[in-house]
């Protein structure tokens, strides 16, 4: 009876420091993936930006779900880390959609297309405005989950040897440039260039590429392209916003325990968030070094903007009426995007321009 009651004793204490151990924790697998990135290291913010992802998601999961991320070129060239993740080489990917229009045009809205959205309404759309789900029912059949993992913010115009005065300066010039923008500027007479990012400097350089439109100051100054081209463009009309995205391969995703399914999209979510601020920091003091090394700031003429945005509209029109996906998307993209700038113009726009001529006012007196 003793000996019994001992017994009880015991396993009743033994019950509250069960229970306060981390039991869940204990209770899940030990997963280890493989990621690799369309980024070389030397590309520190969008490199990182996938190794801050896999930090916070083996922290979240005290190390039992770790993935560990691979630069360009390590595991799986660039271009084809889509093609990697799909067919189960690699668990996962850091990339971003505009990269694989060749295989659905409608991937160019997991990342930006032109005269579209800017970094806020691109936020507001994907994560409320059903972007996510529309374009995960584009990646499903390549077998692939999509989660947003990184924002630029708004891109420049990219870099050209030579001024531009008018729209028919364009014609003939070879341009490095990614997705849509590129379907665009060829019906003004120029000739597109997909390059991987590690491989645009030495095109440039050799005058294999005339021009490069890439992604913003820090990156573009990292890169060097300003050593060889000494005009910098402005507005970044074909990427209002470049989104990116972590890749999951599909039955990998659908394995995954619902624990840390959410831990990977928490990190996701905070990288995003992450890597934009980087860029918002960085390319200011970037901005300001280059034109102090003689850069030559332009704005693009309004007749070449113009001119692009007509063709942006010609080019839009003939996806969407080959591709229902595609069209599906720009209609949604197109009615938030038009909504919101009723928003837009008294609200940011409005406290902007009010900064900007207060800030002119001050520097006048």
């Amino acid at each position: 009876m003793q000996r019994r009651t001992l017994f009880a004793a015991g396993t009743a204490a033994a019950v509250p420091a069960a229970l306060s151990a981390p039991a869940l924790a204990q209770a899940q697998p030990d997963i280890r993936w493989r990621l690799t990135s369309s980024f070389p290291r030397t590309l520190d913010v969008t490199y990182s930006t996938s190794e801050y992802m896999c930090r916070l998601v083996s922290e979240m999961t005290d190390g039992r779900f770790r993935i560990q991320p691979f630069p360009a070129g390590e595991l799986v060239p660039a271009l084809q880390a889509m093609d990697a993740v799909g067919a189960g080489s690699v668990e996962m990917a850091h990339t971003g959609g505009l990269f694989f229009t060749g295989k659905n045009s409608a991937l160019a809205f997991s990342t930006t297309v032109p005269f579209m959205l800017n970094v806020c309404q691109q936020h507001a759309w994907f994560f409320h405005g059903g972007g996510n789900e529309m374009l995960n029912g584009v990646y499903r059949d390549f077998g692939i989950h999509a989660l947003p993992c990184g924002n630029t913010g708004n891109q420049m115009g990219g870099w050209l040897r030579r001024e531009i005065k008018g729209a028919e300066d364009l014609r003939g010039l070879k341009f490095r440039v990614a997705g849509l923008a590129g379907n665009v500027m060829a019906r003004l007479g120029v000739v597109p260039q997909q390059i991987a990012p590690g491989d645009i400097y030495p095109a440039l350089e050799r005058g294999t590429i005339d021009g490069v439109e890439y992604v913003g100051p820090y990156d573009d100054a990292k890169l060097g392209f300003h050593k060889v081209a000494r005009n910098y463009y402005y507005p970044g009309w074909g990427e209002g916003g470049a989104l990116f995205h972590a890749l999951v391969n599909l039955s990998k995703w659908e394995e995954l325990p619902r624990a840390y399914r959410a831990a990977l999209e928490g990190a996701c979510t905070a990288a995003t968030t992450w890597m934009l601020a980087q860029y918002d920091w960085k390319n200011v003091e970037a901005l300001y070094g280059l034109v102090a090394q003689g850069v030559q700031l332009r704005q693009f003429p309004n007749d070449v903007l113009d001119a692009l945005h007509r063709a942006t509209g010609e080019v839009l029109a003939e996806q969407a009426a080959a591709n229902p996906r595609f069209k599906e998307l720009l209609d949604s993209q197109s009615a938030f995007r038009d909504r919101h700038y009723g928003y837009h113009q008294v609200a940011d726009h409005a406290f902007d321009t009010m900064m900007l001529r207060l800030r002119r006012a001050a520097a006048a007196r």
